[in-house]
């Protein structure tokens, strides 16, 4: 017995929530300019991550 296959395909929304492709794209992007400030700000003072915190 062969399977039927379906003939029309259902417009799904994109998910507002959750793991999705945009959520995920847009936390790399923030993820990479924090990095980059970071590494700006420690070369312009000189200091490190630890000591802007005051552990060091």
């Amino acid at each position: 017995m062969a399977q039927l296959q379906p003939t029309i395909t259902p417009k799904l929304e994109n998910p507002k929530f959750g793991f999705n492709e945009y959520a995920e794209r847009l936390n790399g992007r923030a993820a990479m300019i924090g990095f980059l400030l970071m590494v700006v700000i420690e070369y312009v003072t000189n200091q490190g991550v630890l000591s802007w915190l005051g552990l060091k």
